[in-house]
């Protein structure tokens, strides 16, 4: 073996070098092509998917909402889950059935859909709950019904905890109310959080989204298939940037937001519908629907079989029963019953 002279020496370390500087320019090429499919997805993503909706401007927020249904019935409100926007409860079916007896409002939440999600504040289940109360308030609705669904159910919950005479009763559907380990939060959290988040976001995460997006979804409507009418659903909206980043801050916030929220359930005095698919993939029922009911008096809970994750898809005839339940209800109905039935959940089947 031949010394190492420092010629030689001088020729490997430059190759080395050039070797660097050629993945690095390769890498910020890879990047670049990224960032700019990603900004030519989300332009057509838009114009192909326009506001379905109208706009108000609540505390220097614009935001996005859909409502339909005759102005005087009892008011509805749909908060959709995190990742998702206005047309989750439209390709249900659930919004225009309900609008058939309820005034029905579905607000893409801040970040989600068209909605803005304003830097410099932390849009937690109790920022969210006060922007959405004071829309409501502005477009005239009174003691509604507020429906939520997964992360919309904290939301809900915020709502009625922080302003316990605005919500006429609750429908809380496949909801994380207790924290417990979510393995997947780390990975999920990536596009939400600053200077990492914005290049992922903007360049490879819509792209790798994409990917994972069937096996998701698959596993969201486990153990039923993904109905047909799903294919409507706009997922291109939901892997723009903007959206990664709000769905992304809401899956780090989702465990201390749920802790925070669990110390005063306790505080809740209001008719409170649970409804949970029994075999639901993503968030255990025993774990999270079944506890709460327990912990709460005036609720009533309802485990659907052969259900998962997105109920409002897979059982609308059994949430629009439970709408129904809800706005009828009183605190002390769902007590008194809670107390003849305090170990069974009901069962639909």
């Amino acid at each position: 073996m031949k010394p190492l002279t420092a010629a030689s020496y001088a020729i490997r370390s430059a190759d080395k070098s050039s070797a660097w500087r050629t993945a690095g320019l390769l890498g910020l090429a890879g990047m670049t092509a990224a960032a700019v499919a990603v900004r030519l997805r989300t332009r057509a993503a838009e114009e192909e998917n326009p506001p379905c909706g109208q706009f108000i401007k609540v505390d220097g927020v614009r935001l996005h909402y859909i409502e339909r249904g005759p102005r005087d019935a009892q008011p509805l409100v749909l908060l959709h889950g995190d990742g998702s926007l206005v047309q989750d409860f439209l390709v249900s079916g659930l919004f225009d059935r309900a609008a058939e007896k309820y005034r029905v409002i579905a607000f893409d939440r801040p970040g989600y859909g068209y909605s803005e999600r304003p830097d410099g504040q932390i849009w937690g289940p109790h920022a969210q709950a006060a922007l959405l109360q004071h829309a409501l308030l502005t477009l005239g609705v009174e003691r509604p019904v507020v429906l939520g669904h997964s992360w919309g159910t904290l939301a809900a919950l915020a709502m009625a905890l922080d302003f316990p005479d605005y919500p006429h009763s609750l429908v809380l559907l496949s909801g994380y109310y207790y924290p417990t380990a979510r393995p997947e939060v780390p990975l999920m959290a990536l596009p939400g959080i600053p200077v990492l988040g914005a290049l992922l976001r903007n360049t490879v995460s819509p792209l790798y989204s994409r990917l994972l997006w069937p096996t998701l979804i698959r596993r969201l409507f486990a153990p039923a298939p993904v109905p047909a009418r799903f294919e409507a659903f706009p997922e291109e909206l939901v892997l723009r940037p903007s959206q990664l980043q709000a769905a992304g801050a809401e899956a780090g916030m989702l465990i201390p937001a749920a802790a925070a929220l669990s110390r005063r359930y306790r505080e809740l005095n209001l008719p409170v519908v649970i409804m949970s698919g029994a075999d639901d993939q993503f968030v255990d029922p025993h774990v999270h629907s079944a506890r709460l009911h327990a912990e709460l008096p005036q609720s009533d809970l309802h485990l659907r079989d052969g259900a998962g994750h997105m109920l409002h898809h897979v059982v609308p005839d059994e949430v629009l029963e439970a709408i129904d339940q809800a706005a009828g209800a009183s605190a002390l109905d769902l007590e008194i019953e809670h107390l003849d039935f305090p170990a069974e959940p009901m069962q639909l089947s």
